[in-house]
C-alpha cells in the first residue's frame, strides 16, 4: 500500500510540474526509503504470525474488503491482497507468501504433534488421602482420579480405596497372573508412622505408579480382579440403589462406573451394556426423558449389531426386548423417529417371541444378575 501511495504522489508532482525527480538519484526523494522501511515492518506484522489458523487469514481478507475506507481492517486487507497478488509492485509479496506457507506448515505440524500426544495415556492421580477413624479401626482412604493425559479431561472418573483394597488386589493378581506380575512392586506396610503425612505422601505416589504399571500389562488390565477393583463394585452398588428406589444416588454411582469403563476401555461388552441400561432406567424414573432415550439407544447400538435374529428366542439377550420397548416409548414422548426400533421389535415378534409379556426395563435390571450373564 505504501508503494501505491508513493506512485500516486510522484504522478501528482509530475503533473503539476512542481518537482523534477531524477529516478537515478534516490537522495532527491529521501522519503522513499522511509516508506519502504515502514512497508517492511507492516509486512513482518502481517506475515501470518497473528493468526494460528491459516484459513482464517483468507476470511479476514474477504471481510476487510467490505469494510469502510477508514477502517483498519480495510487497510490491512488491501496490504495483504496487494502483497499476495502482485510480486512486481510490492517487494514484500514473495516474503509474505513464503512466510504464510511456512506458518501453515508449522501449524499443521503442531496439530499432528498434538494429535499424537492426545493418543493418550491414562493417569492415576491420588488427589486426596484422609485418615478415617471408625469404631474399631483407623485407616487412610485414598481418592484417585482416573484421567486422560494430553488434554483437559472434562469427565474424570473417581475411586476411593484404602490400603487393604490395594493389598487384596495385589494378592489376587500375584496368584492368578504370576508371570505378568513378576516385576510389579507393591508398597509394603510399616510397623510405625503409617499415618504420618510423609508416609501417606510417599505411599500416594507409589500407588499412582503401581496402578499405571498394572494398566500397562494387557493380561492384567482385562482381568476380573482389576475390573472389580475399579468399577464392578460400583455397578453392583448402583444396581442395589436402583432396586431400592434411590434413583438419584444410583445415577451418580452408575455415571462414574460408566466413565471408568470408558477410560479403561473395558473389553467386556456386557458390563457397559448393563450400565447404560441401568442409567436409562434411572433417567426415566427421574423424568429426564431425553437422557433416558440417549442411553437406551446407546445400549441398543451396542447390542443390535452382534445380534442374530435367526437364532431361537432363547438366544436373544434378556435386555433386548425391554430396551426396544422402552426406547420406542421414549422416542414417542420426545417426538423422535422410532420407526427403526418398531420395525426391529416387529421382526422379533414374527420370530415367535412374546414381546407383550416381557418384563419392563427396570424389572429386568432388578431381577436379573446380568453382570454374570454370557448373553
Amino acid at each position: 500500500m505504501a508503494s501505491k501511495l508513493l506512485d500516486r504522489l510522484r504522478r501528482s508532482l509530475f503533473k503539476e510540474g512542481e518537482l523534477h525527480v531524477d529516478t537515478d538519484d534516490t537522495d532527491d526523494f529521501p522519503e522513499s526509503s522511509e516508506l519502504e522501511d515502514d512497508t517492511d515492518n507492516v509486512s513482518a506484522r502481517l506475515s501470518g504470525t497473528l493468526c494460528f489458523d491459516g484459513d482464517g487469514v483468507l476470511d479476514s481478507e474477504d471481510a476487510g474488503e467490505t469494510s469502510g475506507p477508514d477502517s483498519d481492517s480495510d487497510c490491512f486487507a488491501e496490504s495483504i491482497d496487494n502483497a499476495c497478488s502482485s510480486t512486481d509492485i510490492s517487494p514484500t509479496g514473495p516474503t509474505l507468501k513464503g512466510s504464510s506457507m511456512l506458518t501453515r506448515q508449522l501449524q499443521e505440524s503442531w496439530r499432528n504433534l498434538r494429535t499424537r500426544c492426545v493418543m493418550e495415556k491414562l493417569i492415576f492421580e491420588v488427589t486426596d488421602a484422609s485418615v478415617v477413624q471408625e469404631a474399631n479401626s483407623k485407616y487412610v482412604l485414598y481418592t484417585i482420579h482416573v484421567i486422560h493425559s494430553g488434554t483437559f479431561d472434562k469427565t474424570p472418573a473417581v475411586i476411593a480405596r484404602r490400603y487393604t483394597d490395594f493389598e487384596r488386589l495385589h494378592h489376587v493378581l500375584r496368584r492368578n497372573h504370576r508371570e505378568a506380575m513378576d516385576g510389579v512392586h507393591f508398597p509394603r506396610k510399616k510397623l510405625r508412622r503409617n499415618f504420618a503425612a510423609e508416609t501417606i505422601g510417599k505411599r500416594s505416589r507409589a500407588f499412582e505408579q503401581y496402578l499405571s504399571h498394572l494398566h500397562s500389562l494387557t493380561e492384567v488390565r482385562v482381568s476380573p480382579a482389576f475390573l472389580e477393583f475399579f468399577y464392578l463394585g460400583e455397578v453392583r452398588n448402583g444396581q442395589t440403589l436402583l432396586c431400592s428406589g434411590r434413583h438419584e444416588e444410583a445415577l451418580g454411582t452408575l455415571v462414574n462406573a460408566l466413565r471408568l469403563q470408558e477410560k479403561l476401555d473395558s473389553p467386556h461388552r456386557i458390563h457397559r451394556l448393563f450400565t447404560l441400561s441401568a442409567l436409562a432406567s434411572c433417567y426415566q424414573e427421574l423424568e429426564r426423558l431425553s437422557d433416558a432415550q440417549e442411553h437406551c439407544e446407546q445400549a441398543l447400538n451396542r447390542l443390535v449389531p452382534s445380534m442374530d435374529l435367526q437364532k431361537t428366542q432363547q438366544k436373544l439377550h434378556p435386555l433386548l426386548v425391554p430396551l426396544l420397548q422402552a426406547n420406542v416409548r421414549l422416542c414417542w414422548k420426545i417426538s423422535k423417529d422410532k420407526r427403526r426400533w418398531e420395525a426391529l421389535l416387529h421382526e422379533i415378534q414374527e420370530l415367535g417371541v412374546d414381546v407383550e409379556n416381557q418384563p419392563d426395563l427396570k424389572e429386568c435390571l432388578v431381577k436379573e444378575n446380568l453382570l454374570e450373564s454370557k448373553g
